[in-house]
Order: structure tokens, then C-alpha cells, then sequence
């Protein structure tokens, strides 16, 4: 893999072992080093007192920030857990480590550790209670204790610094969703009396005001208070060690809210968290700051706090400590796979506006996802859509199709609700943002193009530099067809022409999107060896038509004998064409695949199309007892139509 320097969208160059300046943890006398302790939380947007919410009851947070400093504008780079943490505990993207979808499994390369381990090898005692969910299992050089037990205080040597994390799981999606009368004693004990009254609190505009949103809002709240008194407690067992005073206390969410519309998504609901950093004789006690602060700059952060060398692979930019570097321009974000449910978006953001990229807009805002189906928030929210009662913003979430692009003004327009991006008045601002993203995709070689089922092999050969297989060049086509992202056709063209095989993937899945306007070149594509190339062009013929005989030929050819995924995704597009007869069987022959991510594919498929044979009622019904996660997910889904 590159291990190239990221200057221009961080905000600054990263820094190595030869970078003047950077000073090591021997260089900093016993007594300089500061411990450092991360309070966490999951699942939440800056809804404390501290922030101005006036609903909000967190009296230890906010006495945190009159002591500390509070970040306004700090993101993480992804609107769900595994993705942000795997970035948190690397000091890189998940897109750049391949780590971009959930629960993937993809551990790093070797030269890249999890940042404790720099700490533990200058000396610090490192602690994880408990969390982990980076994506890959964390090694054991991680940590000296990650368990429910781990504290500073199991130190052996009391005089040695520490880097303690302690991540609270009451705010998470799964217990907003449960209201008190069915949450578990343990949790139902950390509730305080009286709880936030529904009817007081202030809804976001995109959900229906109902009397179960309303509930399940105010226990929200609820929540973070239950949180708020967990922070507290911690904090007060550093003030009865006599630790308040030599210890730098960073607390924030790991994601926002987790609701619909929130959580998962770009928004900043989805992406802004709460991000408070108290350093007692540094930071001005009671002040605030708009630096824009991305997730990936923690790592470096920590390490340039502790003394500690930052290796040069951590594509972040450090925003305290001994080498400080300036303040970013933007902050990036992705989403990908989500659980069982795929789906490709990018976000640029700077100090106000907001650039949201969607690779795939003919999927809906509201795919079915098993996990938030599953409590009463979107229930309630299905229910009242079905009933044709939404109104207003409350519809944007159901929508048959996202736009291509968003752009938002976030001062003026908070809730990211009146997309810009086809205001004639906005088209240099557009074209600004576009160019900050297309610059970061490139630089930090963005791996969401790869699809699923290679991405394992494309990460084992990753050291190796692989090219891309030389393909005949595609023909020229005319710049009159429109741009898309801002960019004329050819340079798509001159990108499928590179031995760049990242490039090329990105090409053909943007040029995908143009679909009929670009047939010759996805026909082409289609019948690539490079199965990775191929998908993409194979997905696309679905969504538009009619196709010509040259596409349904290719597409037929890709059907017989292509790789299997290839096959499958032909086969969803000739169905509607030719009927169940041929396509059937090739998305059965896919279940059956040794490659889960092939399987996930058959599947969605099978649910996609909506298929009730009895054959494939038999083949989902055993689909269901696959050893995976989230085939079974979409399997039982397509079941509830019989």
C-alpha cells in the first residue's frame, strides 16, 4: 500500500521520524508526561446543556466544558460505530484501509498499529474498557487491558502515565429504541426520576410528530443524562486519585444519534459529535473553538499530547500538543455497506456548507435494515408513511431515489433540508467541494470502488502495488454528453485507460451512473476480465432502458461466463428482459458461492426482484441458516412475502 504524505486536505503534512520537531517520549521528562483518559459514548449528537440544548440534563459534562475547551465542529468519519473506531484506533480512514464497511473484518497492514501500542512502547500503561468493534480484531500488543475490569488504577507501577479509554454503551441505537418498561434492570437502574416530559421536547422537522417518536425522543434524552452521570463517576475516581491535575480528559460521541435519517448517514446528525477537552494549565478553561476536527486526527493527536513520534502512514493532522499542526479546510466522511444493506455516498464538509456525493441514487434513503427495523422510531415512521401522513421534510427520508448530489448551507439551514446543489448561484461553491473530494478520494486511495466480494484479495496484495490489467483503450466519447461531478466524460475515459486499477474502478462506477448516455464504453467495461471492473457496468444496465441488442447480448455473454458476481448482477438486469427461466438459476447457483460477499449479493438480489417461486422459497429458507451474519438478515426479509 502507498504510504504517501497527505498534505493538502488535512490541513497539514503528517508527520515521520526525520520530521524536525517531533519529539520523542524519552525527550520528555517522567514528570512532563501527562496521562490521558477518553470518556466515550455511543450513538450521540451534541445534545448536552454545554451545547445549548435546552432539553438536555448533563451537569457533569457541562461542568467539563466550563472547565475545558469544546469543540463545535468535530465529525467522525462515519455515521456508524465499526468504520469511525477502526479509524480512532489506526489514525486512518476506513476507506483507506478497506475497513469501510460494517463489520467487515479487515485487518490493516502490518506496518500499521494500533495507535496505543506507540504509547505502550514509550511507557504508558494503556487501558480499553470495553469496546472494541475496529473492524479486525485488535492485537494483542493493543493494549496492556482491554476487559470490563481495565482501569488505570490496575497499574502496576502507580507512577507510570496512562492512557485509559472508558466507552459507555447506555446512549447506543438499541437502547433508545427500548423504552424503560423493557429495558434490563441494569440499565432501567441508571434512569433518573423524573425523566424528559415527550411532550416538552423539540423534534427534529424530518420525523412525524407523534406520540411513540415523541417517547422514544425524550428517552433519548433520558439517556444521555443516564450517561452524563456514568462520565461523572469516572471523573470523579480521577479527582479522588489526585490525577484531575496531570491528566487531559477527552470525551465525545463515536457517532450521532441513532435514529433514522441520523445514524448511517451523512448528515450532520449523523456525523457531528459532542467533543469536549479539558488540559488543565494549557486549555483556557470555559472556551470554545470552530477548528474543524475530524476523527482521524485523534491518533496523532494523542501522540503528539504524549511526546511520541507520529508515523508517517496516519493520513490525520494533530490539533494539540507539540506539534500542533494548522487547521483543516474540510473534513471527509463515507458510507458503504451498512449491515446487510449496501450502498456507496461520500461527504465533504468545511466550516459551512456541506457536499454530499451519492454513487448509487437509485437506491432509497430507506432500504430495509434489519437492526433499526427492528424499534419503534422507524416502525412508527413506516406506519405513519404507509398511512400517507408525512408532510413536508418528514417525506425527504422516502424518496424513491437520492439526488446525485446534495449541497447544504449548514448555518442556515441546520437539518440539511433544502439541498442547494442545483442553484445556478452555487455552481463555484460546488465545484470547490468537488474538487476537495475528488483530491482526498485520490490521495488517500479510497477502496470503497472495490466491490465486497474482492476486496479480501485486492488487501492481501496490497504491498505488492498491483496495476490494473491493461485493457484495449475505450473509444472517445463526445464531451457534449453531460459532465457528472463536475467533470467531463473524457477524463472518466483517460481514467479507464490508466493501469491505475483504483482509478479505473471509480471511473467505470461514476460512469456507471450516466448509463444509456455512455452504452458503448459499459459494454466494453462488461466484458473485462477483471470481475471488479465488470460489476459495476453489470449493475448499472439495471437501472435504465430499453438496452440494445449489443448490451443484452453482453450482458447474456456476462451471464454464462462471467465470474459469479458478474453473473448475478447480469442476471438481475435480464430477468426483467428475458424472464426467471435463465437468471433464476444463476442467482441460485450464487447462494451457493464460497465467497460470503457473492452470497450477499445472490440474496439481495433474490429480495430485490422480489422472486416467489418455490424454488427460490427453498433455497432462501436454507439461506437462512447460513453461517454469516447478514445473508440470513436479507433472507428472512425475502421470506416475509410468502
Amino acid at each position: 500500500m502507498r504510504r504517501r504524505a497527505f498534505l493538502g486536505m488535512a490541513g497539514g503534512a503528517i508527520l515521520g521520524s526525520a520530521l524536525p520537531g517531533a519529539a520523542s517520549a524519552q525527550a520528555l521528562a517522567e514528570g512532563q508526561r501527562p496521562n490521558i483518559l477518553w470518556i466515550t459514548c455511543e450513538d450521540s449528537s451534541p445534545h448536552l446543556g454545554c451545547y445549548g440544548c435546552a432539553e438536555a440534563t448533563t451537569p457533569n459534562l457541562d461542568n467539563l466544558a466550563s472547565q475545558g475547551l469544546r469543540y463545535d465542529l468535530a465529525f467522525s468519519v462515519a455515521g456508524v460505530c465499526a468504520p469511525s473506531r477502526s479509524c480512532l484506533i489506526t489514525g486512518m480512514y476506513p476507506t483507506s484501509l478497506g475497513t469501510c464497511h460494517m463489520r467487515c473484518n479487515n485487518p490493516p497492514p502490518d506496518h500499521v498499529k494500533c495507535f496505543p501500542e506507540y504509547l505502550r512502547n514509550a511507557g504508558y500503561y494503556c487501558t480499553n474498557n470495553v469496546k472494541t468493534d475496529y473492524n479486525f480484531p485488535p492485537p494483542p500488543t493493543a493494549w496492556d487491558d482491554s476487559s470490563k475490569t481495565a482501569h488505570w488504577r490496575n497499574r502496576p507501577d502507580p507512577s507510570k502515565p496512562f492512557f485509559s479509554v472508558f466507552n459507555f454503551t447506555i446512549t447506543h441505537e438499541s437502547q433508545i429504541g427500548t423504552l424503560p418498561e423493557k429495558m434490563g434492570e441494569g440499565n432501567r437502574k441508571l434512569l433518573v426520576d423524573p425523566p424528559h416530559d415527550p411532550a416538552r421536547m423539540e423534534l427534529p422537522p424530518y420525523y412525524p410528530d407523534t406520540p411513540v417518536i415523541r417517547q422514544h425522543w425524550a428517552h433519548y434524552f433520558d439517556l444521555l443524562t443516564a450517561m452524563d452521570r456514568q462520565a461523572g463517576e469516572v471523573l470523579k475516581q480521577l479527582e479522588e486519585d489526585g490525577l484531575a491535575e496531570n491528566t487531559i480528559v477527552f470525551f465525545f460521541g463515536d457517532h450521532g444519534v441513532g435514529l433514522p435519517r441520523a445514524k448511517r448517514w451523512m448528515y450532520d446528525c449523523g456525523l457531528r459529535v459532542p467533543f469536549i477537552v479539558r488540559w488543565p494549565g494549557t486549555l483556557e478553561a470555559g472556551t470554545t473553538t470552530n477548528r474543524l476536527v475530524s476523527f482521524v486526527d485523534f491518533a496523532p493527536t494523542v501522540l503528539s499530547i504524549a511526546g511520541v513520534t507520529i508515523p508517517e502512514h496516519m493520513q490525520g493532522s494533530p490539533f494539540l500538543g507539540a506539534v500542533e499542526k494548522p487547521a483543516r479546510e474540510y473534513v471527509f466522511a463515507a458510507r458503504d455497506r451498512m449491515d446487510e444493506t449496501y450502498d456507496m455516498i461520500r461527504a465533504t464538509r468545511d466550516h459551512r456548507y456541506k457536499y454530499i456525493r451519492n454513487y448509487e441514487p437509485e437506491r432509497a434513503y430507506d432500504q430495509y435494515l434489519t437492526y433499526p427495523e427492528s424499534f419503534g422510531v422507524m416502525q412508527e415512521m413506516r406506519r405513519v408513511e404507509k398511512a400517507g401522513e408525512l408532510k413536508g421534510p418528514e417525506l425527504l427520508f422516502f424518496r424513491d431515489h437520492k439526488p446525485l448530489e446534495e449541497l447544504y448551507d449548514t448555518q442556515q439551514d441546520p437539518h440539511e433540508l433544502n439541498n442547494l446543489a442545483e442553484s445556478s448561484d452555487r455552481t463555484e461553491l460546488l465545484n470547490h467541494l468537488r474538487a476537495a473530494m475528488d483530491s482526498w478520494m485520490t490521495e488517500i486511495r479510497d477502496l470503497g470502488c472495490v466491490p465486497e466480494f474482492a476486496l479480501a484479495e485486492w488487501l492481501a496484495q496490497r504491498d505488492s502495488e498491483e496495476a490494473a490489467t491493461q485493457a484495449p483503450p475505450y473509444p472517445e466519447i463526445s464531451d457534449s454528453i453531460r459532465s457528472i461531478f463536475g467533470k467531463p466524460v473524457s477524463e472518466y475515459i483517460g481514467q479507464l485507460n490508466s493501469t491505475d486499477r483504483i482509478a479505473r474502478l471509480w471511473a467505470i462506477k461514476t460512469l456507471g451512473i450516466l448509463g444509456k448516455e455512455v452504452e458503448p464504453i459499459l459494454i466494453q467495461a462488461l466484458r473485462e476480465t477483471d470481475s471488479a471492473v465488470a460489476y459495476w457496468p453489470a449493475m448499472a444496465f439495471e437501472n435504465y432502458a430499453p438496452l440494445s441488442p449489443e448490451a443484452l447480448d453482453a450482458l447474456r455473454s456476462a451471464m454464462a461466463e462471467a465470474a459469479m458476481p458478474v453473473r448475478i448482477a447480469a442476471a438481475r438486469t435480464l430477468y426483467k428482459q428475458d424472464g426467471p427461466d435463465s437468471a433464476i438459476p444463476v442467482i441460485l447457483a450464487g447462494l451457493e458461492d464460497p465467497n460470503e460477499f457473492v452470497r450477499l449479493r445472490a440474496v439481495e438480489a433474490l429480495d430485490h426482484l422480489q422472486i416467489t417461486t418455490p424454488e427460490v422459497h427453498a433455497a432462501l429458507e436454507r439461506a437462512v441458516e447460513d453461517k454469516t451474519e447478514y445473508v440470513p438478515r436479507i433472507a428472512k426479509h425475502a421470506l416475509t412475502r410468502w
